[in-house]
Protein backbone atom coordinates (compact mmCIF):
# COMPACT_ATOMS: atom_id res chain seq x y z
CA UNK A 1 0.00 0.00 0.00
CA UNK A 2 2.73 2.35 1.05
CA UNK A 3 4.84 2.03 -2.93
CA UNK A 4 1.37 2.33 -4.82
CA UNK A 5 0.35 5.76 -2.63
CA UNK A 6 3.68 7.42 -2.65
CA UNK A 7 3.94 7.21 -6.69
CA UNK A 8 0.22 8.07 -6.61
CA UNK A 9 1.29 11.26 -4.39
CA UNK A 10 3.81 11.84 -6.22
CA UNK A 11 1.98 12.12 -9.36
CA UNK A 12 -0.53 14.92 -7.42
CA UNK A 13 2.84 16.93 -6.08
CA UNK A 14 3.57 17.38 -9.56
CA UNK A 15 0.42 17.96 -11.57
CA UNK A 16 -0.94 20.22 -9.10
CA UNK A 17 1.87 22.72 -9.60
CA UNK A 18 1.40 24.67 -6.44
CA UNK A 19 -2.54 25.35 -7.29
CA UNK A 20 -4.33 25.44 -4.34
CA UNK A 21 -6.72 23.15 -4.79
CA UNK A 22 -9.84 22.03 -2.39
CA UNK A 23 -11.63 18.50 -3.16
CA UNK A 24 -14.79 17.75 -0.75
CA UNK A 25 -15.55 13.86 -0.46
CA UNK A 26 -19.19 13.20 -0.23
CA UNK A 27 -19.24 10.13 1.74
CA UNK A 28 -18.38 8.55 5.78
CA UNK A 29 -16.85 5.50 5.00
CA UNK A 30 -14.19 7.62 2.77
CA UNK A 31 -13.51 9.98 5.67
CA UNK A 32 -13.10 6.96 7.55
CA UNK A 33 -10.23 5.59 5.17
CA UNK A 34 -8.32 8.82 4.63
CA UNK A 35 -8.25 9.56 8.70
CA UNK A 36 -7.27 6.12 9.25
CA UNK A 37 -4.22 6.03 6.63
CA UNK A 38 -3.91 9.48 8.00
CA UNK A 39 -4.01 10.27 3.70
CA UNK A 40 -4.47 13.96 4.39
CA UNK A 41 -0.68 14.02 4.99
CA UNK A 42 0.33 12.55 2.22
CA UNK A 43 -0.99 15.30 -0.21
CA UNK A 44 1.06 18.46 -0.91
CA UNK A 45 -0.24 21.32 1.27
CA UNK A 46 -1.43 23.12 -1.51
CA UNK A 47 -4.37 20.23 -1.78
CA UNK A 48 -6.86 20.30 0.82
CA UNK A 49 -9.24 16.76 0.98
CA UNK A 50 -12.46 17.88 3.53
CA UNK A 51 -15.25 16.28 4.48
CA UNK A 52 -18.99 16.56 3.38
CA UNK A 53 -22.25 15.71 4.51
CA UNK A 54 -22.10 11.77 3.65
CA UNK A 55 -23.37 10.87 7.11
CA UNK A 56 -26.66 10.01 7.04
CA UNK A 57 -27.78 9.71 10.67
CA UNK A 58 -25.55 13.32 11.28
CA UNK A 59 -28.10 15.09 8.45
CA UNK A 60 -31.16 14.04 9.80
CA UNK A 61 -32.79 17.28 11.68
CA UNK A 62 -33.72 17.28 14.90
CA UNK A 63 -37.33 17.81 14.41
CA UNK A 64 -37.37 14.13 13.08
CA UNK A 65 -35.82 12.82 16.37
CA UNK A 66 -38.18 14.42 18.49
CA UNK A 67 -41.55 13.44 16.31
CA UNK A 68 -40.40 9.64 16.60
CA UNK A 69 -40.05 10.41 20.75
CA UNK A 70 -43.18 11.96 20.72
CA UNK A 71 -44.96 9.13 18.86
CA UNK A 72 -43.17 6.79 20.84
CA UNK A 73 -44.43 8.73 24.28
CA UNK A 74 -47.98 8.70 22.96
CA UNK A 75 -48.34 4.99 21.90
CA UNK A 76 -47.56 1.69 22.39
CA UNK A 77 -45.90 0.81 19.67
CA UNK A 78 -42.57 -0.83 18.85
CA UNK A 79 -39.91 1.21 17.23
CA UNK A 80 -37.14 -0.55 15.26
CA UNK A 81 -34.12 1.60 13.74
CA UNK A 82 -29.92 0.99 13.55
CA UNK A 83 -28.01 1.32 16.56
CA UNK A 84 -26.37 4.33 15.24
CA UNK A 85 -29.85 5.95 15.12
CA UNK A 86 -30.91 4.63 18.64
CA UNK A 87 -27.68 6.53 20.19
CA UNK A 88 -28.28 10.64 18.82
CA UNK A 89 -29.43 12.43 21.67
CA UNK A 90 -31.64 15.04 22.18
CA UNK A 91 -32.52 16.95 25.61
CA UNK A 92 -30.23 13.81 27.41
CA UNK A 93 -32.51 11.64 25.84
CA UNK A 94 -32.54 9.13 23.03
CA UNK A 95 -33.83 5.65 21.78
CA UNK A 96 -32.04 4.27 23.96
CA UNK A 97 -33.28 5.89 27.08
CA UNK A 98 -37.15 5.72 26.18
CA UNK A 99 -35.73 1.80 25.97
CA UNK A 100 -34.20 1.84 29.84
CA UNK A 101 -37.94 3.57 30.32
CA UNK A 102 -39.60 0.04 29.23
CA UNK A 103 -40.71 1.78 25.93
CA UNK A 104 -40.24 -0.70 23.49
CA UNK A 105 -37.13 0.29 21.07
CA UNK A 106 -35.36 -2.40 19.14
CA UNK A 107 -32.28 -1.96 17.21
CA UNK A 108 -32.18 -4.14 13.94
CA UNK A 109 -29.24 -4.54 11.21
CA UNK A 110 -32.00 -4.79 8.31
CA UNK A 111 -35.48 -3.48 7.26
CA UNK A 112 -36.68 -6.95 6.92
CA UNK A 113 -35.66 -7.96 10.67
CA UNK A 114 -38.51 -5.12 11.57
CA UNK A 115 -40.64 -6.86 8.98
CA UNK A 116 -40.13 -10.36 10.48
CA UNK A 117 -41.07 -8.85 14.32
CA UNK A 118 -44.20 -7.25 12.64
CA UNK A 119 -45.17 -10.57 11.53
CA UNK A 120 -44.73 -12.04 15.11
CA UNK A 121 -46.78 -9.37 17.12
CA UNK A 122 -49.95 -7.83 16.99
CA UNK A 123 -48.59 -4.08 18.21
CA UNK A 124 -47.94 -1.81 15.99
CA UNK A 125 -44.32 -1.59 14.56
CA UNK A 126 -42.67 1.25 13.00
CA UNK A 127 -39.30 1.49 11.54
CA UNK A 128 -37.56 4.50 11.79
CA UNK A 129 -35.96 5.07 8.58
CA UNK A 130 -32.65 7.15 7.33
CA UNK A 131 -30.29 6.70 4.70
CA UNK A 132 -29.53 7.59 0.91
CA UNK A 133 -30.31 5.87 -1.81
CA UNK A 134 -28.24 2.86 -0.58
CA UNK A 135 -30.52 1.57 1.83
CA UNK A 136 -33.87 3.03 0.21
CA UNK A 137 -34.22 -0.09 -2.11
CA UNK A 138 -34.52 -2.62 0.70
CA UNK A 139 -36.82 -0.17 2.29
CA UNK A 140 -39.18 0.14 -0.67
CA UNK A 141 -38.97 -3.85 -1.18
CA UNK A 142 -40.39 -4.20 2.60
CA UNK A 143 -42.66 -1.67 1.95
CA UNK A 144 -44.32 -3.61 -0.80
CA UNK A 145 -44.68 -6.86 0.85
CA UNK A 146 -45.09 -5.95 4.86
CA UNK A 147 -47.94 -6.87 7.40
CA UNK A 148 -51.01 -4.32 7.85
CA UNK A 149 -49.31 -3.85 10.91
CA UNK A 150 -45.66 -2.62 10.01
CA UNK A 151 -44.73 1.49 9.12
CA UNK A 152 -41.96 3.39 8.02
CA UNK A 153 -41.46 6.71 9.82
CA UNK A 154 -39.63 8.02 6.15
CA UNK A 155 -36.14 10.40 7.51
CA UNK A 156 -34.43 8.94 4.20
CA UNK A 157 -32.94 11.55 1.57
CA UNK A 158 -31.79 11.54 -1.64
CA UNK A 159 -28.16 12.49 -1.89
CA UNK A 160 -27.93 13.16 -5.72
CA UNK A 161 -29.76 16.79 -5.57
CA UNK A 162 -28.15 18.30 -2.65
CA UNK A 163 -24.56 17.70 -4.55
CA UNK A 164 -26.06 21.62 -6.11
CA UNK A 165 -26.78 23.22 -2.74
CA UNK A 166 -23.32 22.51 -1.84
CA UNK A 167 -21.60 23.63 -4.83
CA UNK A 168 -23.91 27.02 -4.27
CA UNK A 169 -22.63 27.08 -0.74
CA UNK A 170 -20.39 29.47 0.83
CA UNK A 171 -17.69 26.85 0.54
CA UNK A 172 -15.41 27.03 -2.78
CA UNK A 173 -15.10 23.44 -3.88
CA UNK A 174 -12.87 22.83 -6.74
CA UNK A 175 -13.80 18.90 -7.36
CA UNK A 176 -15.28 16.17 -5.70
CA UNK A 177 -15.00 13.00 -4.72
CA UNK A 178 -18.70 11.28 -5.30
CA UNK A 179 -19.94 8.45 -2.92
CA UNK A 180 -19.31 4.88 -3.77
CA UNK A 181 -22.11 3.26 -2.02
CA UNK A 182 -24.55 5.52 -3.69
CA UNK A 183 -23.15 5.38 -6.46
CA UNK A 184 -23.38 2.14 -6.89
CA UNK A 185 -27.77 2.79 -6.72
CA UNK A 186 -27.49 5.70 -8.98
CA UNK A 187 -24.37 4.87 -11.20
CA UNK A 188 -22.17 7.56 -13.02
CA UNK A 189 -25.04 9.09 -15.45
CA UNK A 190 -26.45 10.34 -12.15
CA UNK A 191 -23.95 13.33 -11.84
CA UNK A 192 -23.97 14.11 -15.23
CA UNK A 193 -26.49 17.12 -14.60
CA UNK A 194 -23.86 19.07 -12.71
CA UNK A 195 -20.86 18.86 -15.25
CA UNK A 196 -22.87 22.90 -16.10
CA UNK A 197 -20.91 23.84 -12.80
CA UNK A 198 -16.83 22.84 -14.28
CA UNK A 199 -16.38 20.93 -11.32
CA UNK A 200 -14.81 17.79 -12.24
CA UNK A 201 -15.75 14.74 -10.14
CA UNK A 202 -14.34 10.93 -9.47
CA UNK A 203 -16.70 8.03 -7.69
CA UNK A 204 -14.30 6.40 -5.92
CA UNK A 205 -13.67 3.07 -4.08
CA UNK A 206 -12.66 2.34 -0.43
CA UNK A 207 -8.98 1.50 -0.27
CA UNK A 208 -6.53 3.83 0.27
CA UNK A 209 -5.23 3.36 -2.89
CA UNK A 210 -8.68 4.23 -4.62
CA UNK A 211 -9.07 7.37 -2.46
CA UNK A 212 -5.42 8.71 -3.83
CA UNK A 213 -6.39 7.81 -6.87
CA UNK A 214 -9.18 9.70 -7.32
CA UNK A 215 -7.21 12.61 -5.69
CA UNK A 216 -4.76 12.42 -8.64
CA UNK A 217 -8.07 12.30 -11.31
CA UNK A 218 -9.24 15.01 -9.92
CA UNK A 219 -6.20 17.29 -9.75
CA UNK A 220 -5.21 16.67 -13.02
CA UNK A 221 -8.70 17.75 -14.01
CA UNK A 222 -8.58 20.88 -12.37
CA UNK A 223 -5.04 21.40 -13.86
CA UNK A 224 -6.48 20.84 -17.63
CA UNK A 225 -9.82 22.56 -17.18
CA UNK A 226 -11.80 19.18 -17.52
CA UNK A 227 -15.45 19.05 -16.08
CA UNK A 228 -16.12 15.68 -16.20
CA UNK A 229 -17.12 12.69 -14.38
CA UNK A 230 -14.73 10.28 -13.55
CA UNK A 231 -15.04 6.33 -12.36
CA UNK A 232 -12.31 5.10 -10.07
CA UNK A 233 -14.94 2.63 -8.69
CA UNK A 234 -15.50 0.95 -12.32
CA UNK A 235 -14.89 -2.71 -10.02
CA UNK A 236 -18.86 -1.73 -8.34
CA UNK A 237 -20.05 1.23 -9.94
CA UNK A 238 -21.70 0.96 -13.73
CA UNK A 239 -22.57 4.08 -15.87
CA UNK A 240 -26.58 3.45 -15.40
CA UNK A 241 -26.08 1.88 -11.72
CA UNK A 242 -28.69 -0.48 -10.29
CA UNK A 243 -32.13 -0.06 -12.62
CA UNK A 244 -33.54 -2.49 -10.79
CA UNK A 245 -33.26 -0.64 -7.42
CA UNK A 246 -33.82 2.55 -8.97
CA UNK A 247 -37.04 0.90 -10.51
CA UNK A 248 -38.25 -0.39 -7.31
CA UNK A 249 -37.60 3.11 -5.47
CA UNK A 250 -39.32 5.02 -7.95
CA UNK A 251 -42.75 2.51 -6.96
CA UNK A 252 -42.36 3.15 -3.50
CA UNK A 253 -40.65 6.76 -3.23
CA UNK A 254 -41.42 10.16 -3.84
CA UNK A 255 -39.46 12.86 -3.90
CA UNK A 256 -40.21 16.60 -2.00
CA UNK A 257 -38.52 19.56 0.36
CA UNK A 258 -35.93 17.99 2.48
CA UNK A 259 -34.36 19.32 5.85
CA UNK A 260 -30.99 18.78 5.97
CA UNK A 261 -28.84 19.95 9.27
CA UNK A 262 -26.67 22.83 8.33
CA UNK A 263 -27.88 23.21 5.18
CA UNK A 264 -31.68 23.47 6.04
CA UNK A 265 -34.10 22.88 3.22
CA UNK A 266 -32.83 21.11 0.23
CA UNK A 267 -35.38 20.58 -2.91
CA UNK A 268 -36.06 17.59 -4.28
CA UNK A 269 -34.22 15.92 -1.21
CA UNK A 270 -37.04 14.20 0.99
CA UNK A 271 -38.57 11.32 0.68
CA UNK A 272 -42.30 10.12 1.25
CA UNK A 273 -44.38 7.32 0.61
CA UNK A 274 -46.40 7.27 -2.90
CA UNK A 275 -50.04 7.64 -2.25
CA UNK A 276 -50.64 3.94 -3.32
CA UNK A 277 -48.49 3.06 -0.14
CA UNK A 278 -49.55 5.72 2.31
CA UNK A 279 -51.03 3.30 4.30
CA UNK A 280 -47.73 2.32 5.08
CA UNK A 281 -46.78 5.49 5.97
CA UNK A 282 -46.29 6.59 9.73
CA UNK A 283 -46.74 10.01 9.54
CA UNK A 284 -50.25 9.12 7.79
CA UNK A 285 -51.02 6.22 9.72
CA UNK A 286 -50.38 8.22 13.27
CA UNK A 287 -51.75 11.51 11.67
CA UNK A 288 -53.50 12.08 15.12
CA UNK A 289 -51.01 12.04 17.28
CA UNK A 290 -48.34 14.68 15.26
CA UNK A 291 -51.26 16.78 15.27
CA UNK A 292 -50.11 18.20 18.26
CA UNK A 293 -46.50 18.05 17.67
CA UNK A 294 -44.09 21.19 18.93
CA UNK A 295 -40.48 21.20 17.71
CA UNK A 296 -38.39 22.39 20.89
CA UNK A 297 -34.75 23.40 20.77
CA UNK A 298 -31.77 21.45 22.68
CA UNK A 299 -29.51 24.08 24.79
CA UNK A 300 -26.73 21.87 25.06
CA UNK A 301 -26.48 21.95 20.72
CA UNK A 302 -26.49 25.97 21.14
CA UNK A 303 -22.14 25.58 20.52
CA UNK A 304 -22.68 22.39 18.23
CA UNK A 305 -21.09 22.49 15.12
CA UNK A 306 -21.85 19.70 13.37
CA UNK A 307 -23.60 21.12 10.85
CA UNK A 308 -20.55 23.49 9.80
CA UNK A 309 -18.45 19.99 9.69
CA UNK A 310 -21.13 18.85 7.33
CA UNK A 311 -20.79 21.56 5.26
CA UNK A 312 -16.58 20.99 5.27
CA UNK A 313 -16.83 25.06 6.68
CA UNK A 314 -14.59 23.39 9.62
CA UNK A 315 -12.74 20.69 11.24
CA UNK A 316 -13.95 19.01 14.33
CA UNK A 317 -11.47 20.05 16.56
CA UNK A 318 -12.22 23.60 15.59
CA UNK A 319 -15.86 22.78 17.38
CA UNK A 320 -14.77 23.79 21.12
CA UNK A 321 -17.11 21.03 22.71
CA UNK A 322 -14.88 18.37 20.23
CA UNK A 323 -13.45 15.98 22.88
CA UNK A 324 -13.98 17.96 25.86
CA UNK A 325 -18.49 18.00 26.21
CA UNK A 326 -18.77 15.80 23.34
CA UNK A 327 -17.57 12.66 23.33
CA UNK A 328 -18.08 8.93 21.67
CA UNK A 329 -19.46 8.02 25.19
CA UNK A 330 -21.12 11.05 25.81
CA UNK A 331 -21.98 12.98 22.57
CA UNK A 332 -24.02 16.15 22.08
CA UNK A 333 -24.54 15.99 18.19
CA UNK A 334 -24.60 13.04 15.76
CA UNK A 335 -21.24 13.55 14.35
CA UNK A 336 -20.02 12.14 17.34
CA UNK A 337 -22.48 9.25 17.01
CA UNK A 338 -22.27 7.75 14.16
CA UNK A 339 -19.46 5.46 12.48
CA UNK A 340 -19.73 7.71 9.27
CA UNK A 341 -19.48 11.21 11.45
CA UNK A 342 -16.34 12.70 10.74
CA UNK A 343 -16.55 13.85 14.74
CA UNK A 344 -16.39 10.65 15.19
CA UNK A 345 -14.35 9.04 13.02
CA UNK A 346 -11.42 11.94 14.02
CA UNK A 347 -11.85 10.80 18.06
CA UNK A 348 -11.54 7.15 17.15
CA UNK A 349 -8.23 7.76 15.28
CA UNK A 350 -6.90 10.49 17.72
CA UNK A 351 -6.88 13.23 15.41
CA UNK A 352 -6.60 17.42 16.27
Amino acid sequence: MAADTGRIREKIREVSEGKQITIMHLCGTHEDTVSKYNLRSMLPENVRLVAGPGCPVCIIPDTDLQKVFHLIEKRDVVLTTFGDMARVPFQNRSLFYYRSRGKDVRVVYSVFDAVEIARKTKKDVVFFGIGFETTMPSIAVAVKDSPENFYVYSAHRYFIPAIEAIIKGKMKIDAFINPGHVSTIVGVKAYERYRKYGIPMTIAGFEPQDVMLAVYMLVRAVAENRAEVFNEYTRAVKYEGNVMAQKVMDEVFSAGSGEWRGFGEIPGTGVSLRKEYQDRDAEVAFEDIFSDFQPTEDPRKRKCRCGEVLKGLINPDECSLYMTACTPRNPVGPCMVSFEGTCAIWAKYGIR
